[in-house]
Protein backbone atom coordinates (compact mmCIF):
# COMPACT_ATOMS: atom_id res chain seq x y z
CA UNK A 1 0.00 0.00 0.00
CA UNK A 2 0.99 3.29 -0.90
CA UNK A 3 1.01 5.91 2.17
CA UNK A 4 1.28 9.57 1.48
CA UNK A 5 3.91 10.78 3.33
CA UNK A 6 3.29 14.45 4.58
CA UNK A 7 6.01 17.10 3.70
CA UNK A 8 5.41 20.02 6.18
CA UNK A 9 5.33 23.37 5.03
CA UNK A 10 8.18 25.30 4.56
CA UNK A 11 6.57 28.76 4.84
CA UNK A 12 3.27 30.05 5.36
CA UNK A 13 0.91 32.89 5.19
CA UNK A 14 0.93 36.00 7.09
CA UNK A 15 -2.43 34.00 8.52
CA UNK A 16 -1.69 30.69 8.79
CA UNK A 17 1.37 32.19 10.84
CA UNK A 18 -0.67 33.76 13.05
CA UNK A 19 -2.90 30.74 13.61
CA UNK A 20 0.27 28.63 14.05
CA UNK A 21 1.75 30.99 17.23
CA UNK A 22 -1.53 32.11 18.15
CA UNK A 23 -1.46 35.97 17.28
CA UNK A 24 -3.92 37.76 15.17
CA UNK A 25 -3.15 38.79 11.57
CA UNK A 26 -2.82 42.17 12.01
CA UNK A 27 -0.40 41.41 15.26
CA UNK A 28 1.79 39.53 12.90
CA UNK A 29 1.80 42.34 10.25
CA UNK A 30 2.79 44.52 13.25
CA UNK A 31 5.67 42.07 13.98
CA UNK A 32 7.17 42.04 10.83
CA UNK A 33 6.77 46.04 10.51
CA UNK A 34 8.59 45.95 14.06
CA UNK A 35 11.38 43.84 11.99
CA UNK A 36 10.48 40.71 14.54
CA UNK A 37 9.76 38.35 12.14
CA UNK A 38 11.19 38.64 8.64
CA UNK A 39 8.71 37.93 5.77
CA UNK A 40 8.80 37.78 2.33
CA UNK A 41 6.92 38.23 -0.82
CA UNK A 42 6.01 36.16 -3.80
CA UNK A 43 3.77 37.63 -6.26
CA UNK A 44 1.14 39.02 -4.26
CA UNK A 45 1.38 36.70 -1.05
CA UNK A 46 3.62 37.49 1.49
CA UNK A 47 4.98 34.62 3.41
CA UNK A 48 7.13 33.74 6.26
CA UNK A 49 9.34 31.19 6.65
CA UNK A 50 8.57 28.32 9.59
CA UNK A 51 12.27 28.44 11.14
CA UNK A 52 11.73 32.42 10.89
CA UNK A 53 8.46 31.20 13.18
CA UNK A 54 10.06 28.91 15.42
CA UNK A 55 13.17 31.43 15.68
CA UNK A 56 10.57 34.45 17.17
CA UNK A 57 8.83 31.56 19.34
CA UNK A 58 12.15 31.00 21.08
CA UNK A 59 13.26 34.60 21.39
CA UNK A 60 9.90 35.20 22.86
CA UNK A 61 9.72 32.63 25.23
CA UNK A 62 13.55 33.43 26.14
CA UNK A 63 12.38 37.01 27.21
CA UNK A 64 9.39 36.06 28.59
CA UNK A 65 11.22 33.72 31.22
CA UNK A 66 11.47 34.71 34.54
Amino acid sequence: MNQAVQIPPLSVSVEEGGRQVGCSRSAMYELIAKGEIRSFKVGRRRLILMTELKAWIERAAKDGAR
